[in-house]
């Protein structure tokens, strides 16, 4: 007997040990100390959407506030998250810090979420952790933009929201406490909601089902109503801020309101190896049910009442038809994201479910392969992306720069490099054939956001802008203390430890996120000390936000900063820039 207390006292000790919460722990604090580390990562294709965090970080700094004090194309989260994380980490390297922010919300709800179903099955804790700990830890997009093995450092809010949801179904299909259930879809719906409008409506989707099947009650889904509204109510009490959002929301519904027919498209056509799995696996599913609905049917017949259209409506295919119609809404205004990756809670409830189909064992086969084709692709593809990209850095060549803070966080292959520089060369030389193609609305090529050479040519670019103001500023006197951009991002009151002008949109697609501008937004523009306009190279986007701000800059001095750079002097330094 003694022998036995000995033998089971050790396990009973170590049983923590094995469990999930135990890697997710882990993890976190991996994630700690790699931010704290200086690494760097290849670059990516659009690269510069991580300029828009530090920008919105420097701004959140210096005092302003997201959708109040300046526009965004999405919610105001993302980016108090990583000013956050940018506070404590000012050295992070770039990909991996914008992506792993969301982790200081996702990795506490997936905790609760853990713990909870680890009561009643490991198995289903460690089949949602692991997972989400891929899509959470691993920098990239589910689609591949660029053949070069890269760090996608672009659709991070889109892949914020993906795994947002993950956590969201996770939390509706495996928690039983209506409690904590009502706590985890408050918590999400908030974050999804400031963090991207297009989230918040397929969460609403998603939950609009959970609660006609049952998985919460009506009461508890009030309760997280009501939680819900009390932040938005606070957060509009506070500063207006919610008001100003869905401002800004109408706003661009309005710049967007003829593209959502065509993104709908695009979205199902980029996705379409999933999309298909999927409804090919609702379908088979569907047939395995057949018995279980008519007698399903006939008990709502005899007896209608919420309880028995739970009954009929709670089956693993409809939850599958309905997170795949979320996804196709949500994927319909996003490049780059991880598509899709929340229809794992559903696939595993599936795969849970096969042993009880054997007895057709062609139907359960056919299952099984159909949820391999949908989820592997995601899953696999991206560790093999990751696999990839890490494995090729031995490739990688530093790019010398030394303005450029966390931004310069990056490698690229030499023959990359030495295009950029030699582009670099050739784009002041070609002005005049630049300006045609701008002028016929074209970009010199058609994929050139997405090409790697450019976005190394535009850091250095920007590198030796942040050279030419200074030396502007060292030879003139003055100090400009408000930077802005005619371009997409402005990193440079970032880089220079300025200032952005109020107003000014930060992500600045003049076709799809920049509203036309008021009084207000041009007496802002024209209080600017410094405006600069890109031509390395300038670009039919450029020339169009030149129109939008242009009023506002009627009264500033245009002269060449260098030879990428024209700049916007305000015309209170004119009389120090000499002749």
């Amino acid at each position: 007997m003694s022998i036995a207390v000995e033998n089971k006292l050790p396990a009973s000790r170590t049983d923590w040990l094995r469990s999930p919460l135990v890697l997710l722990a882990g993890a976190f604090i991996l994630v700690l100390i790699f931010l704290g580390l200086p690494l760097k990562a290849p670059i990516g294709p659009m690269y510069w959407d991580s300029y828009l965090y530090y920008d919105a970080a420097n701004r959140i700094a210096g005092g302003q506030v997201p959708i109040v004090d300046f526009f965004a194309p999405v919610g105001p989260l993302g980016y108090y998250i990583f000013a956050g994380w940018l506070a404590v980490f000012p050295d992070a390297q770039t990909s991996l810090i914008t992506h792993w922010a969301l982790l200081i919300l996702t990795a506490p709800l997936m905790a609760l979420i853990v713990a909870h179903v680890d009561r009643r099955s490991r198995a289903d804790a460690w089949a949602l952790l692991i997972p989400f700990l891929v899509f959470a830890l691993l920098p990239f997009n589910s689609q591949e933009f660029y053949p070069f093995p890269s760090s996608d450092a672009f659709g991070i809010y889109n892949r914020q929201v993906c795994q947002m949801l993950y956590v969201l179904v996770a939390a509706l299909l495996y928690v039983r406490n209506q409690r904590l259930l009502a706590f985890l879809v408050a918590a999400c719906v908030t974050a999804l909601f400031f963090l991207k409008i297009t989230g918040f409506i397929a969460a609403g989707l998603i939950c609009l089902f959970a609660l006609v099947t049952g998985r919460i009650t009506l009461r508890y889904a009030i309760t997280a109503a009501l939680a819900f509204a009390a932040v938005l109510a606070a957060l509009e009490l506070k500063d207006g801020m919610v008001s100003a959002y869905i401002a800004d929301i109408e706003a661009l519904v309005a710049t967007n309101s003829g593209t959502l027919a065509p993104r709908l498209v695009q979205s199902i056509s980029i996705n379409v190896g999933v999309i298909a799995s999927s409804l090919a696996l609702c379908a088979v599913m569907a047939f395995a049910s057949v018995a279980d609905l008519g007698r399903r049917f006939d008990a709502l017949r005899r007896a209608p009442g919420t309880a028995t259209v739970a009954a009929l409506l709670d089956r693993d295919f409809l939850w599958l038809g309905v997170a795949v119609c979320a996804g196709i809404f949500f994927e319909a205004q996003n490049t780059g994201s991880q598509a899709f990756i929340f229809l794992w809670p559903v696939l595993w409830m599936m795969l849970v479910r096969l042993p009880r189909m054997l007895g057709r064992p062609k139907l359960a086969m056919l299952a099984a392969a159909l949820v391999a084709a949908v989820w592997l692709p995601l899953f696999a593809g991206t560790i093999e992306r990751a696999i990839r990209t890490y494995g090729s850095m031995t490739n990688g060549v530093d790019v010398e720069t030394h303005n450029l803070k966390a931004l310069g966080s990056f490698t690229t292959r030499d023959n990359v490099l030495h295009r950029a520089e030699l582009m670099l060369q050739l784009y002041p030389r070609q002005q005049q054939q630049l300006a045609e193609i701008a002028e016929g609305k074209e970009l010199p090529s058609s994929l050139l956001y997405s090409d790697l050479d450019f976005q190394v040519t535009n850091l250095l670019a920007i590198d030796r802008g942040v050279d030419s103001i200074r030396a502007l500023e060292a030879k003139s006197g003055v100090h400009f203390g408000t930077i802005m951009t005619l371009a997409f991002a402005n990193p440079f009151p970032y880089l220079m430890d300025r200032s952005a002008p109020r107003l000014i949109a930060i992500g600045a697609d003049p076709f799809r996120a920049v509203p036309e501008p008021d009084a207000e937004v041009l007496k802002e523009v024209a209080g600017t000390d410094l405006a600069l306009y890109p031509r390395c190279p300038g670009t039919w986007a450029n020339v169009r936000l030149l129109e939008i701000y242009g009023p506002g800059l009627k009264d500033h001095r245009r002269i060449a900063l260098d030879d990428c750079w024209d700049a916007f002097v305000n015309p209170r330094f004119a009389g120090k820039l000499g002749g």
